[in-house]
């Protein structure tokens, strides 16, 4: 990756802001099935229809996206935007992807709350129960992908008993870090090969200073956490963003151990608002905007869902900024993917646990529940349906539950 050149037929920042906040809100409004889906969907509309970069390129920034902790999807939007028009693109491109799911996250939690009797509790009920479907969807494709030996099975585990007895945030955060070493021993990283070259306005200097606003907000706003609400809520959901590896699923746990566990926000509210969305397209980070409006420690439900939104979203940009232009070098270390993998397959560990509690416990409650969430996972597994269409079904099914009484 270089900030000089550009890929052979494609001349990356040729376009205009506007063109990019239009590309990026038609993918913003249509782009449903999670990070994975939504790569093929940028793939097919600014690879192949206009034209943006070559299959090189993109497959590289693919490459460092799914590398680096955070929203990878949005990260991919990001850099995209930014190889088009600037940082001004880059703005543009996460804006339009992001505001259309969380402006309706937004609504749902204004509303979930002035929701009664039994066909609004039967549907809410529903959500929390397509969330265990989903979650253990991504549990067993992650786990396949990121576990695929005995040796990264066993690392996964072993975060599972790490947060068996010692639950919380930082807990998983050395799960994550037991995992990487491990992984480290293990040795089986390899180097990976130079991509396309892609272009981007970022100097080294840049770099280093997203890198040093990294850390630093990292370090600093736990300290800096008990003088204010808004900084504690920033605090939470900054930590959350920074620590998600292997895809957007994982943020529940994080998410779980900084709001739930410190009474921020309900249990019921919290699965209710995951299994929401789900039904939305776009980035699944635009939970934080729901969480934000529910929670309790910011008075103003617009402001938390700005804040939560922001701060969920920042690390993982500037991450990526900050390691842009070193990609290609970092790519070919052998090591830097051992550590990854052992990270990585410590994460499933994380989401597993994850699934059982707060999910499985707080989601299901006898054998009708069992059966509905059954349902849900086959029609996802199985039939394949997308899941919009089956967090449909799980309403549908909890009001139908209810109703029954």
């Amino acid at each position: 990756m270089t900030n000089d050149t550009a890929p052979a037929g494609s001349d990356p920042r040729a376009g205009t802001v506007a063109e990019v906040f239009a590309a990026f809100l038609k993918l913003g409004l249509t782009s449903f099935g999670g990070p994975i889906a939504h790569l093929g969907y940028f793939r097919d509309e600014l690879v192949t229809r206009r034209r943006w970069l070559d299959d090189r390129a993109y497959a590289d920034l693919v490459a460092l996206c799914q590398f680096l902790p955070g929203p990878g999807s949005s990260q991919m939007g990001f850099a995209l935007g930014m190889m088009r028009a600037g940082w001004p693109g880059a703005l543009a491109a996460f804006a339009a992807f992001t505001l259309p799911s969380a402006f309706v996250l937004f609504a749902f939690a204004m509303g979930a709350a002035r929701v009664a009797g039994p066909v609004g509790m039967g549907a809410i009920h529903g959500l929390k129960i397509v969330a265990v479907a989903i979650i253990a969807q991504a549990v067993w494709g992650m786990a396949r992908t990121l576990c695929p030996d005995r040796e990264r099975a066993a690392i996964a585990v072993g975060a599972v008993a790490v947060l068996a007895f010692v639950p919380g945030v930082f807990a998983m955060v050395g799960a994550i870090a037991l995992g990487a070493l491990a992984g480290l021993a293990l040795g089986r990283g390899t180097a990976q090969p130079v991509g396309g070259e892609v272009a981007v306005p970022v100097s080294r200097g840049q770099a280093f200073a997203a890198l040093l606003a990294f850390a630093a907000a990292l370090t600093l706003l736990p300290l800096l956490a008990g003088t204010s609400e808004a900084l504690a809520v920033i605090d939470s959901f900054f930590r959350a963003g920074a620590l998600v590896f292997g895809g957007g699923h994982v943020v529940l746990p994080l998410l779980q151990a900084e709001l739930v566990t410190t009474g921020w926000v309900t249990p019921d509210d919290f699965l209710a608002g995951y299994g929401a969305a789900q039904a939305v397209p776009g980035p699944l980070f635009t939970f934080a905007a729901y969480l934000g409006a529910v929670m309790g420690p910011v008075s103003s439900p617009l402001a938390g869902a700005a804040l939560a939104l922001t701060a969920i979203f920042l690390p993982g940009f500037l991450l990526l900024v900050g390691v842009m232009p070193f990609w290609d070098r970092f790519r070919r270390m052998a090591r830097a993917q051992s550590l990854m993998q052992g990270a990585n397959a410590a994460v499933v560990g994380i989401l597993g646990a994850a699934l059982y509690t707060p999910v499985f416990t707080s989601a299901i409650g006898d054998m009708r529940d069992f059966t509905l969430a059954l349902v849900c996972f086959v029609a996802l597994m199985a039939w394949k349906s997308p899941p919009w269409l089956v967090v449909i079904l799980a309403a549908m099914g909890g009001i139908g539950l209810a109703l029954i009484g």
